[in-house]
């Protein structure tokens, strides 16, 4: 087993949500601890662990085995290409009709989430100092609000349950989200990924729970608020150069219920990420401007100010996204009218999804790439990873080596 050296700074993993599409995160981190550590000769620092949907899938895999560093990568990518779209994506037609108020079984998935990911060894990564913080992002169903269900490095040493609780209460007075200490299980992560309508909502502390990303997909915010000094985003959403031009009235053709509710979906997970960004970059540029201006105690001096005195602080923070090159939905239209995908399923199952891919029209299926969790779809999103990754390797190396540079205000 390898070990990294300590940074000085805290860095977090950032996972979106996407279901399917999930795949394409695991093709970029499998890169990122493979090629990147060893043009750095280390092992990435990934202190802080934050996913939403099936990206609280993914961090919970890496957190559980974060006594692997390495090897963790390859873990994800055996399980995504293992899958079989047959045994995990099945109608609930009589959970349906009995008020589950669910399309799909879930039970396929839940059977995989259980054998595959040991949760108890998060625990027991915290306690020695493998990662400082795992989070898992969910929507409670009766409120609307977005709950972090977060894993601490505190909350793994007994009789100090209260301090997590303390250090967390700036956090908890947000209106639209809030922060519960928790030991995660399969539960919480099921939860952040049930999306609605497709798969029930989860019970939790006798309360419901559903996917996440119906109001934080991209879940930085809760790492920003428990330290992180650089935030590593992983988005498999495909970033448009520009937006498509307005077909004329007679020429666009009357859309179906199928591209409806994909295109809701698509809008449902839609995360204000580039905005986020932008007042990230703005805040930077402020702090930097004020430091040459007034001296290095400028960032200390506005947070006494502001009477910030424990996390979250206003602070530099350190940011990277990588986002899919590629039209996931796109791409999961061509696979499935290819003849190597019919043969892997069964006609009922392949008319289904071809009927899913024909929806969009020949260039697009939102819903489609979301339900494909096949492992020949999914070799192809981790090696779209893996290229968008290898084409950010200098800005990946850079940005591990900005994160070793000592902090002299630390």
């Amino acid at each position: 087993m390898s070990h990294r050296e300590p940074a000085s700074k805290k860095v977090a993993l950032i996972l979106a949500g996407g279901a399917a599409r999930g795949a394409y995160e695991v093709g970029v981190v499998a890169y990122l601890l493979d090629e990147v550590s060893r043009a750095l000769g280390r092992d990435v620092p990934l202190d802080i662990l934050c996913g939403t949907s099936v990206g609280a899938l993914n961090v919970a895999m890496l957190a559980a085995y974060a006594d692997e560093p390495r090897e963790r990568g390859q873990r994800l990518m055996e399980v995504w290409r293992g899958l079989r779209i047959g045994a995990l994506v099945k109608s609930d037609l009589r959970g349906l009709l009995a008020g589950s108020r669910a399309l799909l079984d879930a039970s396929g998935l839940e059977r995989l989430v259980a054998d595959k990911i040991p949760f108890p060894r998060i625990g027991e990564n915290l306690a020695r100092g493998l990662l400082s913080a795992v989070t898992m992002s969910t929507t409670h169903v009766a409120t609307g609000k977005t709950v972090v269900f977060v894993q601490r490095t505190e909350a793994a040493i007994p009789g100090d349950a209260a301090a997590p609780r303390r250090s967390l209460l700036p956090w908890s007075h947000e209106p639209t989200s809030e922060p519960r200490v928790a030991t995660l299980t399969e539960h919480h992560a099921l939860a952040s990924a049930a999306i609605p309508i497709l798969f029930r909502p989860v019970l939790i502390d006798g309360q419901y729970h559903c996917d996440g990303g119906l109001r934080q997909n991209v879940p930085f915010s809760p790492a920003r608020r428990l330290g992180a000094d650089g935030l590593l985003i992983v988005n498999p959403r495909h970033a448009q150069s520009a937006l498509p031009e307005a077909a004329a009235p007679e020429e666009e053709p009357r859309p179906g219920p199928l591209l409806l509710f994909g295109k809701a979906l698509n809008s449902l997970l839609l995360d204000r990420l580039d905005t986020d960004l932008s007042r990230l970059e703005g805040i930077n540029r402020l702090l930097s401007a004020g430091t040459r201006r007034f001296g290095p105690n400028f960032v200390d001096a506005i947070n006494q100010e502001l009477g910030r005195t424990e996390t979250p602080k206003i602070r530099p923070l350190t940011t990277l996204l990588v986002r899919a090159s590629e039209d996931i939905g796109k791409m999961s239209v061509d696979f499935v009218r290819s003849p190597r995908f019919q043969g892997r399923v069964s006609r009922p199952l392949a008319r289904v999804m071809r009927h899913l891919a024909d929806a969009g029209g020949d260039s697009e299926s939102d819903l489609l790439s979301y339900v494909l969790f096949d492992g020949e779809f999914a070799s192809e999103l981790i090696e779209l990873g893996r290229r968008d990754a290898q084409s950010r390797h200098d800005e990946l190396c850079t940005f591990f080596e900005t994160m070793a540079t000592h902090d002299a205000r630390a």
